[in-house]
C-alpha cells in the first residue's frame, strides 16, 4: 500500500488511513493528524517538497494545506487516483 511520503508532487490520492508506523510518533499525534483533516476517502496532493527534496511536505488535504514531516507523512496510507 503507498504511503504519503512516497507519491511523486503533484499526483492526486486519497486517504485510507493513518496507521502507527513509528516509535517517534505516539498516537496522540496520529490522532491530531485525524483531527486535521487525514481521514479515509479525503482527497489529498503532495504540493512541494522542502529543499533537496526532503522536508517538510507541503500537502493538501481538502481544502486545507499543511506542512507535514517526513515520519507523519509515513504513516498515512493513500491510493494513488488516475490523472
Amino acid at each position: 500500500m503507498p504511503l504519503l511520503h512516497q507519491l511523486p508532487d503533484g499526483a492526486p490520492a486519497v486517504v485510507l488511513g493513518v496507521a502507527e508506523c513509528s516509535d517517534e510518533l505516539d498516537p496522540a499525534l496520529l490522532r491530531r493528524l485525524g483531527e486535521l483533516g487525514f481521514l479515509p476517502g479525503e482527497p489529498v496532493r503532495v504540493l512541494r517538497r522542502g529543499p533537496g527534496g526532503r522536508e517538510p511536505l507541503a500537502v493538501r488535504i481538502g481544502d486545507s494545506r499543511f506542512a507535514l514531516r517526513l515520519a507523519e507523512a509515513r504513516c498515512i496510507e493513500v491510493r494513488a487516483e488516475p490523472t
